[in-house]
């Protein structure tokens, strides 16, 4: 089915809430709608919008915007030792599908939970947090070609993902039209615990994080009930301790720390992560150490991760460096719990505001750092 709009009001289709209007909206909520479009007549140029979490619209848009709504339920269509593999439409909420993997007790999204924006745009973005990537868990993706006039299935492996890229925003840009996603999850755990605080929350709770496991209590917490369940099964030894650790388990602690950082679009417009993180190399941190430790402190360590790349310097700990937490312009404020994110405060930023403050955290951030930082968030 296709319904199509003319003039259209985006305020309610963009979650930093920005108060434009498209040409032409045209929703489609099923796949036999594409053969049907008459794409040269659509107003141009076309934009494939997901849930509109990680795009700045920076003026009324000229031409057509294309949401898919094609939310075909989590499908469990093959599994074998070690990988179940789930095909989801892609206008489902991303963050329903991993509470569904979630309550399955499938592993593999826990990680990704809450981050907004729907299933087909995670594998254009490439959506990550806390040391998990969507591509880790991508199988196969379908879309429709149009450049062929034809559905096709892309192997993740073609898309030469990385930090928040893909061909699908390069090379393919506005070629293929995502329509569905697989996904390759687990029903053996995996859990991914050592990024941002995950490991210090889980065991804050009591739950076990070693061996990294489910049902692998650590020898130090068997007490209580646990301690004198030998003669019952282990699975129900555990759950009285509470020492289990699950995908559901792990979802919640997820969303614990992010809602105690990020603001909820729900009640604050933003896209999320403004900035990409840095990587850099190793002289160049070495100088940034040095401005850091004369700024606080001979002892000072300034956080980073080392990649293959480089080395990665969170661009919210530069910015606050920098003084930006909590500043505002217009309506417009860098968002006082995680200065990664730019918020639409007052609710009637218009795009200026935000585009003047992010001009002056990169302007800042490259007068200390020297360092010219990306925005994560697509302009258009």
């Amino acid at each position: 089915m296709i319904k199509k709009y003319t003039d259209f009001d985006l305020s309610a289709r963009n979650t930093f809430r920005m108060k434009v209007r498209c040409a032409l909206y045209v929703e489609v909520t099923e796949e036999v709608g594409f053969p049907a479009l008459d794409w040269a007549a659509l107003p141009q140029p076309i934009l494939v919008l997901g849930g509109g979490s990680n795009l700045l619209f920076t003026a009324d848009y000229p031409g057509t915007v294309l949401h898919l709504a094609i939310r075909t339920a989590p499908q469990l269509h093959e599994e074998k030792p070690g990988e179940v593999l789930v095909t989801v439409g892609a206008g489902v909420v991303f963050d329903d599908f991993c509470a569904w993997a979630a309550g399955e007790g499938l592993w593999g999204p826990e990680n990704l939970s809450l981050i907004p924006g729907e299933c087909g745009a995670s594998a254009v973005q490439n959506i990550g947090a806390y040391g998990v990537e969507v591509k880790d868990i991508l199988a196969d993706i379908r879309a429709w070609d149009r450049l062929e006039s034809r559905f096709v299935h892309i192997a993740p492996a073609s898309c030469a993902y990385g930090y928040r890229r893909s061909n699908f925003k390069t090379a393919w840009k506005g070629r293929y039209i995502i329509t569905a996603v697989t996904y390759r999850l687990s029903r053996d755990p995996r859990p991914v615990l050592d990024y941002g605080g995950v490991r210090k929350a889980l065991e804050e709770k009591g739950v076990s994080t070693y061996p990294e496991i489910s049902g692998h209590p650590r020898p130090d917490k068997r007490e209580g009930p646990a301690a004198e369940g030998s003669g019952r099964g282990r699975s129900e030894a555990e759950a009285i301790s509470g020492y289990v650790l699950t995908p559901q388990l792990l979802r919640e602690t997820i969303i614990g720390i992010r809602r105690a950082k990020l603001p909820d679009p729900a009640e604050v417009g933003s896209a999320g992560s403004f900035f990409c993180n840095p990587v850099i190399s190793r002289e160049h941190f070495h100088r940034i150490e040095a401005i850091a430790r004369a700024d606080n402190g001979p002892d000072y360590r300034v956080p980073h991760y080392d990649t293959p790349d480089g080395i990665k310097v969170p661009a919210a700990w530069m910015i606050d460096q920098c003084g930006f937490k909590g500043k505002r312009l217009g309506g417009a404020q860098v968002y006082q719990n995680q200065p990664l994110v730019i918020v639409n405060e007052s609710g009637s930023a218009t795009p200026e505001d935000i585009l003047g403050l992010e001009r002056q955290v990169i302007a800042a951030v490259s007068a200390k750092y020297a360092i010219i930082l990306r925005p994560e968030v697509e302009h258009i």
